[in-house]
């Protein structure tokens, strides 16, 4: 499965997983061979910063 384009709705799919499924944003990039620097760079040009100790985009 691809993950969404569009940043705000990749905001909340990303943030859905990491709560349902992964214990961190880098076990969700590497199960599903994504690249994490091209996640983090999409959701912060829409204003979105990864909290590591909350495992979610805020």
């Amino acid at each position: 499965m691809a993950i969404p384009n569009d940043p705000f709705i990749l905001f909340s799919w990303i943030n859905t997983q990491l709560r349902d499924k992964y214990p961190s944003l880098e076990s969700l990039c590497d199960d599903m061979n994504e690249d994490i620097d091209k996640i983090t760079d999409k959701l912060k040009a829409a204003g979105f910063e990864y909290d590591r100790d909350r495992n979610c985009f805020r």
